[in-house]
C-alpha cells in the first residue's frame, strides 16, 4: 500500500480520536491496543486503559501490558475475570469467542469512565471473528478499523512514531489453543502458557525475535507447536521439541502452518464439507 495512504489513514485516525474525546482503551498489551492508546496520546486526548487478566491470559501478557502502561505514564484499571464458567466456553462451543468477548467487555463497560474502544483493525474484517459481533452489539468503538488501518499499516506507523515493539506478534486468548468441544480448565491453560514461554525463550536464544507461533492441544489429545513461518533448521526444530518435552509435553510435533489465526475454525469447516 502506498505510503501516502498510510499518512491519510493516520490523519483520519487522529481526527477520529479527537472527535471521540477521552478514551477507555481495552488494552491487552498487544500491538493493536497499545498503538490505539499511543495514537490517543498523539491526538492529545485523555486515555484510560483497562486490562483484563484471568486464566485465559498468559501472565507474561499482563506483566508486559502493565509495564508498558507505566512507561507511558498511563493509568490502568486491572480487572480479574474468569470466563471459564460461561456455558459456551465450558463446552468448547464455536460461540465461545463471542460469549467470552461479550462477558469481558460487559465488565469493562461497567468500570469505564469514557467511551470504550478496542484495537480491532481493518485486517480483522477478513477473518472469522465471532467476538466482533459482541463488540458491535455492545457499542464498542474500533477506531483503527474505522480509519481503515490494516495490521501492516499499524506496524509501519508504530515504527515511524516511536512505539515500542512494532513487530510484536499476537499471542491471543489461550482458549484458542484448544479444539472445539474441549472443556478448558485453568491448569491446562497454565501449562500451555508455560510451554509457550519456554518456546519463546528458545527462539530468542536462536536469534528469532518476535516470531509467530502457537502451542496447541489437538482433538487427538496430542500437542502441536505451530510455527507461523518456516524455520530452515532441523537442529532448532529438535531443540524446540526438547524444551517442550522437558516442560511436560512428552508427545509434541513441530510444524509450520500457513496461518496461525483461525486454525480450529478452518479445521472445523473442512470436516463439515
Amino acid at each position: 500500500m502506498p505510503m501516502r495512504n498510510v499518512d491519510f489513514a493516520w490523519d483520519d485516525l487522529i481526527g477520529l480520536l479527537g472527535e471521540i474525546g477521552p478514551l477507555t482503551v481495552a488494552c491487552s498489551g498487544g500491538i493493536d491496543s497499545r498503538f490505539l492508546a499511543h495514537a490517543g496520546l498523539q491526538a492529545g486526548v485523555p486515555v484510560e486503559l483497562v486490562h483484563v487478566c484471568g486464566p485465559h491470559v498468559a501472565p507474561e501478557e499482563s506483566e508486559y501490558a502493565l509495564a508498558w502502561a507505566a512507561s507511558r505514564g498511563l493509568g490502568v484499571r486491572l480487572l480479574r475475570c474468569d470466563p471459564l464458567h460461561l456455558p459456551e466456553v465450558a463446552t468448547g462451543s464455536k460461540e465461545r469467542c463471542y460469549a467470552c468477548k461479550r462477558f469481558l467487555f460487559e465488565q469493562i463497560l461497567s468500570v469505564a469512565t469514557a467511551p470504550v474502544c478496542d484495537g480491532s483493525n481493518f485486517s480483522d474484517a477478513k477473518e472469522f471473528r465471532p467476538g466482533r459481533r459482541a463488540l458491535l452489539e455492545l457499542g464498542i468503538r474500533s477506531p483503527l478499523a474505522d480509519a481503515g488501518l490494516t495490521k501492516d499499516m499499524i506496524r509501519e506507523l508504530a515504527r515511524r512514531t516511536g512505539l515500542a515493539r512494532p513487530d510484536q506478534q499476537a499471542r491471543a486468548c489461550l482458549l484458542t489453543r484448544l479444539p472445539y468441544g474441549r472443556t478448558p480448565d485453568s491448569q491446562l491453560l497454565v501449562r500451555l502458557a508455560a510451554g509457550e514461554r519456554v518456546v519463546e525463550e528458545r527462539l530468542q536464544e536462536a536469534g528469532y525475535e518476535e516470531f509467530p507461533f502457537r502451542l496447541r492441544l489437538c482433538a487427538t489429545g496430542d500437542y502441536e507447536l505451530h510455527l507461523g513461518r518456516e524455520i530452515d533448521s532441523s537442529r532448532l526444530h529438535h531443540a524446540l521439541e526438547d524444551v517442550l518435552r522437558a516442560a511436560g509435553f512428552p508427545s509434541i510435533q513441530v510444524r509450520s502452518v500457513p496461518r496461525l489465526s483461525g486454525y480450529f475454525d478452518r479445521l472445523n469447516d473442512e470436516r463439515e464439507t
